[in-house]
């Protein structure tokens, strides 16, 4: 089985290291011990064009990565916390996404169906509920397929100073809830693709 992990920074892959990506490496690690391969794919990196198509004609990196989200079983989008809410470019990949709604086969189902996805979320202010809600949603909306638990996040202290990807170790409940992510996710996954959803109309 493959994943895909989408890492919504705001930093492109030569600026500063990013929390983001830290957290959605120990989400893939747990996912390999599940025999799924993957790897991260830093959004910052890409002119995702605004709009809510596939395709927004030159320049658009977007069906590039829809062919790669569309390529695996797992889809983890990994977003920062910024001003309580998901990233802009979070935001964005979701915006893209929701081209899914009209791009049903005969049988009624969105291109994302039979696909599983997580949600990972770090910050050092408040949201992390919030941000998984809003999330969890959008990505049920256009046609993933949501496991119990399939969040991982970790918050600092509010108005603090010290990020994810600065902590000397991983503190155990982060740690768990990776893991547990990880089995409901594949175990869902590993459903889906033997026995995959009838058609709906």
């Amino acid at each position: 089985m493959k994943a895909i992990a989408l890492n919504a920074t705001l930093k492109a892959s030569d600026g500063d290291k990013s929390s983001t990506e830290k957290m959605l490496e120990l989400v893939l690690a747990e996912l390999r011990k599940e025999g799924v391969e993957g790897g991260v794919v830093r959004l910052a990196d890409f002119n995702i064009k605004p709009g809510v198509k596939s395709d927004e004609g030159e320049g658009d990196d977007w069906p590039e990565l829809r062919s790669r989200i569309l390529d695996a079983d797992i889809l983890v989008l990994g977003t920062p916390v910024w001003l309580g809410q998901p990233s802009s470019i979070a935001k964005r990949a979701l915006e893209r996404l929701n081209a899914f709604i009209s791009e049903k086969d005969d049988g009624g189902r969105m291109p994302a169906y039979n696909r599983v996805a997580a949600v990972a979320v770090v910050g050092n202010e408040d949201g992390a509920h919030h941000i998984s809600a809003e999330l969890y949603q959008a990505l049920n909306d256009v046609g993933f397929t949501l496991a119990p638990n399939a969040v991982c996040y970790w918050v600092g202290e509010a108005m603090g100073s010290k990020d994810f990807k600065d902590l000397p170790k991983v503190p155990d409940s982060v740690s768990d809830a990776a893991k547990m992510l990880a089995r409901n996710t594949v175990h869902l996954a590993r459903m889906l693709k033997e026995k995959g959803y009838q058609p709906v109309s």
